[in-house]
């Protein structure tokens, strides 16, 4: 007697093990130390996913230009002290289109070819009302311009997936990447997100509006919930109910909310990976273990010692 066909039972995650991931890519974003404790720290994750062999790594600008003098450290420590591509993030807010250029053009000299150009938020005020210096440029597709204009960089700009706070919406969002491509952008990170049909559905748009830049999903593995509220809110980033169930009661139990934010980030990982996807994003909160993790579901892994390596 022949059995019937059965679907197999595996999740994605499951299924990504069995997945040959030649081409798959990763980068990770850090945010300047604002201690020698958190410097510590911060080094400590640099190194320990340093062996994965990222497409480069980003260093946050705080708001307002806040971290200026901190965020141009870092990279330049990155460029001299490793092997990775370092990639600092620059901003509109604060400073002259002179100060801008001067910063651009001191980051090519140090060796930097790569930079996340962002409109930025106003000091103090995450997803406060942006009000552009009047010396300054107005926007990140004017930045990105002038990026190009003084260098030939690698640029690359930042794509909200479920429509900017200040957007009118999807359709506006769409041409204002189209905008910053035109300009010189070469990539696209997009904010993170949770609703993984919602951001096909808008990538599904972008592709078919033109745009043939590489989008990476920004994934942002968080444990603390609370704290992701706190950094959601300001930037209208919806929180589905099903993850703000998963997370209740856990306030106490720190062990038992990392395990469920590795799960629910490798679910999406893999998925996406499905979906077709070989660039990720991940934020990093200056913290190794899940990324580690979630970069061995896409099947990112340290290179294997030579025998002779092993021996020794």
């Amino acid at each position: 007697m022949t059995l019937p066909t059965r679907k197999s039972a595996l999740g994605p995650v499951a299924r990504s093990g069995g997945r040959d991931h030649a081409g798959m890519r990763v980068s990770f974003e850090f945010s300047p130390p604002k201690t020698p404790e958190a410097e510590e720290s911060l080094w400590q994750a640099i190194r320990r996913l340093e062996p994965l062999g990222p497409s480069f790594v980003s260093v946050t600008y705080g708001a307002g230009g806040s971290t200026r003098e901190r965020t141009h450290r870092t990279v330049k420590r990155m460029l001299d002290e490793t092997s990775l591509a370092p990639a600092a993030h620059l901003t509109c807010v604060g400073a002259s289109q002179a100060e801008v250029d001067e910063v651009v053009r001191d980051y090519w000299e140090s060796g930097i070819r790569h930079i996340v150009a962002l409109r930025g938020d106003p000091p103090g005020s995450i997803g406060g009302a942006y009000e552009p210096r009047p010396d300054g440029y107005a926007n990140a597709t004017e930045l990105t311009a002038a990026i190009a204009k003084i260098a030939p960089f690698e640029i690359s700009v930042g794509l909200y997936p479920q429509v900017h706070p200040e957007s009118p919406g999807t359709q506006h969002d769409i041409d204002v990447l189209k905008a910053k491509v035109d300009a010189g952008a070469t990539r696209a990170i997009t904010q993170f997100f949770f609703d993984t049909d919602a951001f096909l559905r808008f990538t599904d748009q972008v592709r078919k509006a033109g745009v043939t830049i590489p989008i990476s999903p920004g994934i942002m593995p968080v444990s603390n919930f609370k704290g992701l509220q706190r950094m959601a809110g300001p930037c209208g980033i919806p929180i589905p109910p099903w993850l703000a169930n998963l997370f209740d009661g856990l306030d106490n139990d720190p062990d038992t909310r990392r395990l469920i934010a590795c799960s629910v980030a490798a679910e999406m990982c893999a998925r996406l990976e499905e979906e077709g996807f070989s660039d990720f994003h991940f934020y990093t909160l200056n913290r190794a273990d899940l990324v580690y993790a979630l970069c061995r579901v896409l099947g990112v892994r340290e290179p294997t010692p030579a025998p002779s390596e092993a021996a020794a």
